[in-house]
């Protein structure tokens, strides 16, 4: 029996705080790990269901959340998975990730 992916919001905050109840358990970067763990797995989701695109908030701050998400994106467009990826051009505070060409 396949396993069936559920299926993953529109948009999906990466911020720890979003998704993560007790903050101060965590390094900082177990945090950054946490984050691009749920964006693997929104993802990969959103590929499993055939979105034509997903949409990640990543935020302003320093930047190191935005730096992670950036390579983790390159790295599924050189696989092939994804299409293309973009800052929103009306928040680009949040990446715009096209699966499908």
């Amino acid at each position: 029996m396949a396993r069936e992916l559920p299926r993953p919001p529109k948009e999906v905050d990466l911020h720890a705080d979003a998704f993560i109840h007790q903050l101060d358990e965590y390094e900082a970067d177990e945090l950054l790990a946490e984050s691009i763990d749920l964006l693997r797995e929104m993802l990969d989701a959103a590929i499993y269901w055939d979105y034509p695109e997903i949409r990640f908030i990543h935020g302003k701050g320093k930047g190191i959340l935005r730096k992670a998400v950036y390579e983790e994106l390159a790295y599924y467009k050189r696989s092939g998975a994804i299409a293309n990826y973009h800052p929103s051009y009306r928040n680009e505070d949040v990446v715009v990730v096209v699966i499908g060409l």
